[in-house]
């Protein structure tokens, strides 16, 4: 399993330190940017969406996370309020621990502490490399540094296992393309077998 998948932490031992398990309906948000983080989340079935928007209230999303994932971590050790939001993608089952009982996970169980580590820094290290990709003047490496950074977040390792939960218009937002060059660079890429269209879905 890649590093990235480690923040999966076991259940039984969440639920020691009082965690809670709760479900989200559809589209219900979990928390919004601005607020202050209280939880440490962590997805039982469902998927759920990271985001933020800018001034002019267009999106920008961060990653779709599924079963076994969490998010908003990385503010629980910081005092920083959150800068994203969180929504449920589908009806969505999460187990949630207070930030002061996982802190004390944490501290009590040095095994949890060195795979945070170690998965905060791939996700540090994929988003350094994305970034870089993302000054290319290739519509190309834009695309393959977006989608090599949120495969990153999953253990598809196989050529074509990762489903991009994407729109075109989605990617075009993300790397800074018109919908016009995503389209015709995809159809280049899925030529290049570098991808796999089916039923307009992208397989990375």
């Amino acid at each position: 399993m890649k590093t990235i998948s480690c923040m999966k932490i076991d259940e039984q031992l969440l639920k020691s330190y009082s965690a809670e398990i709760k479900t989200y309906k559809k589209r219900e948000l979990i928390f919004r940017e601005g607020e202050s983080p209280a939880f440490y989340y962590q997805i039982i079935e469902g998927a759920v969406k990271v985001n933020n928007f800018n001034e002019e209230g267009k999106e920008f999303i961060h990653n779709i996370l599924e079963k076994g994932q969490s998010f908003g971590d990385a503010h629980l050790f910081i005092e920083k309020k959150y800068s994203v939001n969180a929504y449920a993608l589908v009806p969505t089952i999460v187990i949630m621990l207070p930030r002061k009982n996982f802190i004390n996970l944490v501290k009590e169980n040095p095994h949890v502490s060195l795979e945070i580590n170690a998965c905060l820094s791939h996700r540090l290290y994929f988003k350094m490399k994305m970034i870089h990709d993302m000054v290319s003047q290739h519509p190309s490496a834009r695309i393959l540094g977006l989608f090599n950074y949120l495969r990153s977040y999953t253990d598809r390792e196989d050529q074509h296992s990762f489903n991009v939960k994407l729109t075109r218009q989605q990617i075009a937002d993300l790397t800074g393309l018109r919908v016009e060059t995503i389209i015709r660079t995809i159809k280049k890429m899925e030529n290049e077998n570098l991808v796999k269209i089916q039923d307009r879905k992208i397989y990375y």
